[in-house]
C-alpha cells in the first residue's frame, strides 16, 4: 500500500507542492528584489571562509527548519520515480542546489549576507525532511487512510491537485498573526501605553467587504474540490478554525501582549458572518454557477485589494511583534504577495476546470 501512495499520478500533487515551496523560498531569501549589483565577492571565498563564530543558535534553527519541508516534499515527490535512497540523495542534492543558488545570488543583493553556515544549516534542514520523508513511507496504515480520506472527499485529476495546492498556499497566507483574520491590511497599531486607551476608529466597511470576498473565494475553491459540495458546510468551518489556532498560536510566540487578538475585529467578524451565509445561499446552485461567480468573486477581490485599498507595507507591521529578526519582514512580504496572487491564481484555476 506504501508504494501504491508513492506511484503513480498520486505524485503530481506532492510536486506542486515541493515547486511552490521551492518558489517561497526563493521569495524569503532574496526579498525584496531590488539593488542588485556587484559587491566584488566570490563565491568560493564565501564558501572556504572561517564558520563564523557569530552564527547564533536561532540562525541555525530557522534555516534549518525553512529547508526541512522543501526535502521532506522533494522526497515524497521523487518516490514515485525511483527508490528511497536514490529520492534521499536526490532529495539532498536538490536542497543543496537551492541554497547554493541562494547563497550565490544573495552576494549582489547588498542587504543580504552570503554565508557558508547558511548553506550547511539548510543543507541539513533538507536531509532531515529527506530522511523523514522516507520514515513517513514505511508508515503504510496513515497512508492507506490518506488515501481514503482524499479520494472519499475530493475529486481525481490533475485539476485537483492543483486546487489543492492551491488550496494550501491560501491556508500559509492567512496564518500570519499581522493580518487581520481572512484581512489584507497588515496591523500597524501604535505601541500601546500601559492604561491608555486608543482612539476609537470609523467602521472599515472595505476592509469588512475584502474578508466578505476572501472567504468567498475559499467557498468556491473547495466547491469545486469536493465531490459532494454540501460537505463545504462542515470543511469550511474546519479550515476556518484551524487557521484561527494556528494564527492565535504565531501570535502569543511572535507578537506583543497587547496585539494578542488584534488580528480578530469587528470588520472580520462581520465579514465571515455574511461571507458564511451568501456561501449557504449558492451552495446548490449548478457547478457553471459556482465557477462563473468564483470568478466575478476573484476579480472583484483583486481590484479591491489593488486598487481601493491603501494596504500597509510588510514593515508596517514590525511594530506588533517583539521580535525583529528580518525573517518576519520576509514572512510579511510573503504573505502580502500570496493575497495578491490568489484571486489571479483561482481565476486560472477555475478557468482550467470549466469543462470537467
Amino acid at each position: 500500500m506504501g508504494e501504491l501512495f508513492i506511484t503513480g499520478t498520486r505524485a503530481r500533487l506532492r510536486t506542486w507542492l515541493a515547486s511552490g515551496y521551492a518558489l517561497f523560498i526563493v521569495y524569503a531569501s532574496l526579498s525584496p528584489f531590488s539593488g542588485w549589483r556587484e559587491q566584488g565577492l566570490n563565491f568560493a571565498e564565501v564558501l572556504g571562509a572561517p564558520l563564523q563564530l557569530t552564527y547564533t543558535a536561532f540562525d541555525t534553527i530557522i534555516n534549518l527548519l525553512s529547508y526541512l519541508p522543501f526535502g521532506f516534499l522533494a522526497v515524497i515527490a521523487l518516490r514515485a520515480r525511483c527508490g528511497a535512497l536514490a529520492s534521499v540523495i536526490f532529495g539532498l542534492c536538490l536542497g543543496v542546489s537551492l541554497s547554493a543558488c541562494m547563497e550565490y545570488l544573495q552576494m549582489y543583493l547588498p542587504a543580504r549576507v552570503s554565508s557558508n553556515m547558511d548553506l550547511l544549516s539548510n543543507s541539513a534542514g533538507a536531509l532531515l525532511g529527506a530522511l523523514l520523508a522516507v520514515s513517513v513511507a514505511s508508515w503504510t496504515w496513515l497512508l492507506t487512510l490518506l488515501m481514503r480520506w482524499r479520494s472519499g472527499l475530493f475529486h481525481q485529476g490533475k485539476e485537483t491537485d492543483f486546487g489543492l495546492a492551491l488550496l494550501m498556499l491560501w491556508i500559509f497566507g492567512q496564518i500570519n498573526p499581522s493580518l487581520p483574520m481572512l484581512g489584507n491590511v497588515f496591523i500597524s497599531e501604535v505601541v500601546r501605553q500601559p492604561f491608555a486607551t486608543l482612539p476609537r476608529t470609523p467602521f472599515n466597511w472595505w476592509e469588512s467587504s475584502a474578508v466578505t470576498l476572501n472567504l468567498l473565494m475559499l467557498g468556491a475553491l473547495l466547491l469545486t474540490l469536493l465531490r459532494v459540495p454540501r460537505n463545504a458546510v462542515t470543511a469550511l468551518p474546519a479550515i476556518l478554525g484551524a487557521v484561527a489556532l494556528v494564527k492565535f498560536v504565531t501570535a502569543a510566540i511572535l507578537l506583543k501582549s497587547w496585539a494578542l487578538l488584534l488580528w480578530i475585529n469587528s470588520e472580520a467578524v462581520l465579514g465571515i458572518l455574511l461571507g458564511m451565509l451568501l456561501l449557504l445561499s449558492v451552495l446548490w446552485l449548478p457547478r457553471a454557477a459556482v465557477i462563473g461567480s468564483g470568478a466575478v468573486v476573484s476579480i472583484t477581490y483583486f481590484v479591491i485589494v489593488n486598487f481601493v485599498f491603501d494596504s500597509n507595507t510588510p514593515a508596517a507591521a514590525m511594530s506588533v511583534y517583539h521580535w525583529h529578526y528580518g525573517h518576519l519582514l520576509n514572512y510579511n512580504g510573503l504573505a502580502q504577495t500570496i493575497t495578491l496572487l490568489f484571486p489571479l491564481l483561482l481565476m486560472l484555476h477555475l478557468w482550467r476546470i470549466r469543462t470537467t
